[in-house]
């Protein structure tokens, strides 16, 4: 991959695979690390794209596996939570800050999930692609986290 196209895909995927990071880690800290790692095996990466598609594929499937590796590394499992220094961010509506809280609760196979159905706006056959299970394993774990959402928001959850 050339400067300019990299360059290019940074500035296209970056938001992409930021945000697919903090809801699998649930740490901005943590995600910007991942983002920084997904963006230099990129740099690294000697195959060619065939598409755009195939490129945010290519971004999300790396962004995932490296989350994926960090929750299991014993570092992590060792560390001290630094909830005395939450680093939230900042919403123009008090509902959407309390969404965005009830949903990082969330175990991280629903926050996954719901990053990638919400927000990259993948379909259940993709996510279970990208994600290397079943699509009834992701249509459960989807149904899951709309539950607890709607049980931890009340009359507040609507999913649209």
């Amino acid at each position: 991959m050339d400067k300019a196209s990299f360059t290019a895909a940074a500035r296209r995927y970056q938001n992409m695979v930021y945000r697919t990071a903090l809801h699998t880690l649930g740490n901005p800290q943590d995600a910007d690390d991942a983002v920084q790692e997904v963006f230099l095996r990129l740099f690294r990466h000697r195959g060619a794209f065939e598409s755009g598609e195939h490129l945010r594929r290519w971004l999300l499937r790396v962004t995932v596996n490296y989350c994926r590796d960090l929750l299991k590394s014993p570092w992590r499992k060792r560390r001290v939570s630094l909830e005395a220094l939450p680093e939230t961010p900042v919403f123009d509506r008090p509902r959407e800050e309390a969404l965005y809280r009830e949903v990082m609760a969330l175990p991280e196979k629903y926050r996954t999930v719901l990053n990638l159905f919400y927000y990259e706006e993948l379909s259940v056959r993709e996510i279970g692609e990208l994600l290397e299970v079943g699509d009834s394993t992701v249509t459960t774990r989807l149904a899951r986290a709309r539950r607890r959402l709607k049980e931890r928001l009340g009359e507040d959850w609507q999913d649209e």
